[in-house]
């Protein structure tokens, strides 16, 4: 049943808490009803106050001015979105059609065709089965640069194996009726398998090579959170394959007999979203922190980005994490981080022409934030953070640039919004 959305601007005084951000909600309407953000009420360009008002998790300090809580900004340009439908369930991953239409994961298993028109198509049969317990599923998928010519499509899931689960990526050929993914084949799997069900990373892109970009978690448990720091394990990390899933030619450990080859950077936790800036080429990712210390990475061959070893979060419980370091020779700091919490998962950069002020911006889907985090960035620092969509009360799972100028996310509530410039 498609969720009708009505939103109240409270004014340019935007950074009111009794306003909720400017944006309130109002259910019980008519589906697919547009919600507009004016212009008129939404002037200002910059608060000057950082839209993280609550009080952090520690009292670590930040490396450097601007890595935390940056002043908020707002959008000029008048823009609108709507809920395209509300019949998926669990959505995790967006990819588009050369048609305009998105191929969307699921987290049970299944994909799912959707049209401009918010037509869901039956389940996609094919796909491996998936063990969804927990943070496990269909995760991540991307579509082949080649795949008007060959339909292939390349995804993450959960999988069982004797001994646990682990991070799995996948190939299939996708029909061309669009009923089932032919002759699917598991290519690559991020070992060792752990019995837990949490932090399975699980986004993938195709970099200008046409090799395979894969995030893993490094499955959250004490014992195995020292793998993200391993050269010898899959676990935390971010994995450069071929189609294949082969090591890819010219990664930075390739030479080094005690490291895997195919691993690209280390020192994750569980990377949910990656992007590639539209201008400089960079590869950027989010990930968790425990309680507090969620990041924003810009990630750099070879790297290590420190995990566990140092982070500004500390264990759900309250005790520090390795006694409170924040800050090592030899690893890296993340551009930006949060405390509270953002829960970021999938992100895309703005590229469209539509909202000239959004271009080469990064959103992130929050998830126990549940809003859309825009970040503006120069320099490669954050300069400005907005909160999109709060109202809404949605944990947002994905974030995708649609071909047409407009921005698309789904929701854990089985939501897919289409968000874009007020016509």
């Amino acid at each position: 049943m498609h969720k009708n959305l009505l939103h109240v601007i409270c004014g340019i005084s935007i950074i009111a808490v009794a306003c909720n951000n400017g944006e309130s909600k109002a259910a019980g309407n008519s589906p697919d009803t547009t919600t507009s953000i004016s212009a008129e009420n939404n002037s200002a360009d910059s608060t000057g106050k950082p839209v993280e008002t609550e009080k952090p998790n520690t009292d670590y300090k930040p490396a450097f001015a601007g890595q935390t809580r940056i002043a908020g900004v707002k959008t000029k340009t008048p823009y609108e979105f709507t809920v395209i439908t509300s019949d998926l369930k669990n959505p995790w991953g967006i990819a588009q059609l050369p048609d305009g239409s998105l191929l969307i994961t699921e987290k049970g298993g299944t994909m799912r065709l959707v049209t401009k028109d918010g037509k869901v198509s039956d389940k996609i049969t094919g796909a491996p089965a998936v063990n969804s317990n927990g943070q496990g599923g269909l995760l991540g998928l991307t579509l082949d640069p080649a795949f008007k010519q060959n339909r292939m499509v390349y995804w993450v899931f959960s999988e069982k194996q004797p001994d646990g689960n682990l991070t799995a990526v996948a190939k299939g050929k996708l029909s061309e009726d669009g009923k089932t993914l032919q002759n699917a084949t598991v290519i690559y799997r991020a070992t060792p398998a752990h019995k837990s069900s949490l932090h399975y990373g699980g986004r993938i892109l195709f970099d200008k090579k046409g090799y395979l970009m894969v995030s893993t978690g490094e499955r959250s448990d004490i014992e195995t959170r020292p793998l993200a720091q391993s050269l010898q394990g899959g676990l935390g990390k971010i994995v450069r394959i071929t189609t294949d899933g082969k090591p890819a030619p010219g990664n930075p450990f390739a030479n080094d007999k005690n490291a895997r080859p195919e691993i690209w950077s280390y020192g994750h936790r569980n990377v949910q979203g990656l992007a590639w800036h539209p201008v400089t080429g960079d590869l950027w990712e989010n990930e968790f922190g425990p309680r507090g210390g969620d990041e924003l990475n810009r990630i750099e061959a070879g790297k290590n980005y420190g995990w566990p070893a140092i982070t500004y979060g500390i264990e759900y419980a309250g005790p520090k994490i390795s006694d409170g370091a924040t800050q090592k020779a030899g690893m890296e700091q993340p551009v930006y981080y949060w405390d509270p919490v953002l829960s970021p998962s999938g992100m895309a950069f703005y590229s469209g022409d539509a909202i000239p002020e959004w271009k080469n911006n990064l959103f992130i889907g929050g998830l126990s934030s549940m809003h859309i985090a825009r970040l503006v960035i120069k320099d490669n620092k954050v300069v400005g953070e907005e909160r999109l969509l709060r109202g809404e009360n949605e944990r947002f799972r994905d974030v995708f640039n649609g071909s047409d100028g407009a921005l698309y996310a789904v929701t854990d509530g089985g939501e897919l919004y289409r968000i874009g410039k007020k016509k």
